[in-house]
């Protein structure tokens, strides 16, 4: 039984790594709501996709990164999230400091959300801090931007 249940929870992993990049973390969550009293299998399984570069947890926070990054969220809320995922933060640290597009995301939201108006008036200013603040970027590339 415990050879056709490992191949059954591979064969699941493999489905839903195939779909989109998963961490460890999901994973396990996604497999332990599935198959609950094969905890122990899980591992082995998590391990064997882990040593055949399967599952990555670097090419995952790479991915979220970037896929996130074009949906207009900053650095400060991804790795939040990142974090969420148990993602390490080693590994969340050096992947968004590969990505480097984050000025002109800001710039992109802020011409999206405001329509390129510059603010003159401090409450206009502060609107548009709180603004990208809310999505995520830091206070260094919000002055950056504004």
């Amino acid at each position: 039984m415990t050879k056709e249940a490992f191949q059954l929870i591979y064969n699941k992993s493999l489905d839903l790594i195939s779909r989109r990049e998963h961490s460890r973390y999901e994973l396990m969550q996604k497999l332990n709501k599935r198959y609950p009293e094969t905890r122990p299998l899980i591992e082995e399984v998590l391990d064997k996709l882990i040593v055949n570069n399967i599952l990555d947890d670097e090419r995952f926070a790479d991915m979220y990164i970037n896929s996130r990054a074009r949906k207009g969220f900053g650095p400060k809320k991804i790795e939040m999230e990142l974090s969420s995922k148990h993602v390490e933060s080693f590994i969340i640290s050096s992947s968004l400091e590969a990505y480097d597009n984050w000025i002109e995301n800001a710039k992109k939201e802020l011409l999206k959300k405001f329509k390129g108006i510059v603010p003159t008036d401090y409450q206009s200013k502060i609107k548009q801090k709180q603004f990208l603040f809310n999505r995520g970027f830091s206070t260094q590339i919000i002055d950056k931007v504004l």
